[in-house]
């Protein structure tokens, strides 16, 4: 019996792979209901009221199970929440979680994992032949300190869910990534002003070219990367321009070496001077926030959306090979430990166009291990040969990741389909599937 750890996309995508190889799960999830982050009405969602996927459906849906046609090319949270609900419900995968409950603390116990659960004040503990972490990478907020004392409303974005918190205030906005971009565009029709502060450049891309999802053009002809880099980051530029034409610092890297930001509404409210341009902060006094350019304003909210740190509270990081000096933990393919055969982090991974489809891929290898090593078969034994030299390693593609935390687990999108594709067929063994299951 495996434990299978939260019901969000991931989660559920492990909870399915193990379902088709009839390997005996159960699931655990602190909320009573699937759909992790992606529902709002979850306590622990950092979902907000405008919030729609960023990337288009048809790059990210689950391929044994698409989106309704019906669905916007970038649908709303709550469609998301109920086509999870609906994939949960097609392939009865609710039957095997433990809903409303916690998981307090999973730890090594011979060859096995002693995992304590917690459900109406009742703990549970049990023992299982091995654990898929599956709690999701956005839920403990990065939050960095600030030079000086703010006297107005401080937040993080991972506390906003409605725009009327904005209303009649001067807003400053911390960070321009996705959440940050989409949060800004929010207070536009809200604060009395809205300004945003920028560290460092993004490439910006828009949702749509030439009334088609962007992410879903281009990709047929494969091209050298440093190709790649240069000729889609000149369509961007012929389409929106630059990042400093809004009045951004452009960016000092690479295109695709850092996460781009999907918005280009926030560019349109920049053009229009709906939202100002702000460099680093140098210090704050009271409502008087002072750039590093030397320029100063008066705020009533600052919003941080900087972004969310790894966090595994039921699990020693010893456990995980996740030295004090990393961002996250080193494992291979950021899934298998070097020394745990029994230990899975799931969906630890982010990579521009991988969709719930490839980490999907991602929990189907996870089971085919399962099964294999089981069955001791001179596959599994190569393969934990290779997870335990290549640990940590990165599968980047040749692109130079900017050094930031979020990118610490961000890997190459072909590269890590291509590797996903060479293990699961090293690895794979045709078993029927049972009808009830279809």
């Amino acid at each position: 019996m495996y434990a299978v750890i939260g019901a969000g996309p991931m989660g559920l995508a492990a909870a399915r792979n193990l379902q088709k190889l009839n390997i005996a799960f159960t699931g655990f999830e602190l909320h009573t209901d699937v759909g992790g982050l992606w529902d709002i009405d979850n306590p622990h969602s950092t979902m907000y009221e405008s919030a729609h996927l960023i990337s288009s459906k048809r790059m990210t849906e689950f391929a044994e199970f698409p989106m309704n046609d019906s669905a916007a090319s970038y649908p709303h949270h709550t469609q998301l929440r109920q086509y999870f609900r609906d994939f949960a419900d097609t392939f009865n995968l609710k039957s095997h979680y433990e809903f409303a409950t916690r998981v307090i603390s999973v730890e090594p116990e011979g060859d096995r994992w002693r995992l304590i659960s917690e459900c109406d004040g009742q703990t549970q503990s049990r023992l299982f032949d091995g654990v898929l972490i599956a709690n999701g990478t956005l839920h403990t907020p990065n939050m960095p300190s600030l030079p000086g004392e703010f006297a107005g409303k401080l937040m993080h974005s991972s506390e906003y869910r409605s725009p009327s918190i904005f209303t009649d205030k001067r807003v400053l906005i911390v960070g321009c990534g996705n959440s940050g971009a989409d949060i800004a565009v929010d207070a536009v029709h809200h604060a009395k002003s809205v300004d945003i502060s920028l560290r460092r450049g993004y490439y910006f891309l828009p949702k749509f070219i030439k009334g088609q999802p962007s992410d879903t053009l281009g990709g047929k002809l494969k091209l050298p990367r440093p190709v790649k880099q240069r000729m889609d980051a000149a369509m961007i530029r012929m389409i929106i321009g630059k990042p400093s034409d809004y009045g951004l610092p452009n960016p000092n890297y690479r295109m695709y070496e850092s996460h781009p930001v999907v918005n280009s509404l926030v560019l349109h409210h920049l053009g229009h001077g709906d939202i100002k341009a702000r460099r680093d902060i140098r210090h704050i006094d009271g409502h008087t926030v002072t750039f590093s350019d030397g320029e100063s304003h008066d705020y009533d909210l600052i919003l941080m959306a900087t972004g969310y740190l790894l966090d595994y509270p039921f699990i020693d990081r010893q456990h995980l090979n996740w030295p004090v000096n990393q961002d996250a933990p080193q494992l291979y393919m950021n899934v298998f430990h070097p020394i745990h055969d029994n230990l899975f982090m799931m969906g630890m991974v982010e990579a521009a166009g991988l969709g719930w489809e490839g980490r999907n891929q991602q929990a189907r290898l996870v089971a085919l291990y399962i099964q294999q090593r089981e069955q001791n078969t001179e596959a599994a034994r190569q393969f934990n040969e290779v997870k335990r030299q290549r640990a940590g390693t990165n599968l980047d593609g040749g692109y130079n990741y900017i050094k930031l935390a979020r990118m610490a687990y961000y890997v190459n999108k072909d590269e890590y389909l291509d590797t996903l594709s060479k293990h699961i067929a090293e690895l794979k063994i045709e078993q029927p599937i049972r009808a009830s299951e279809v």
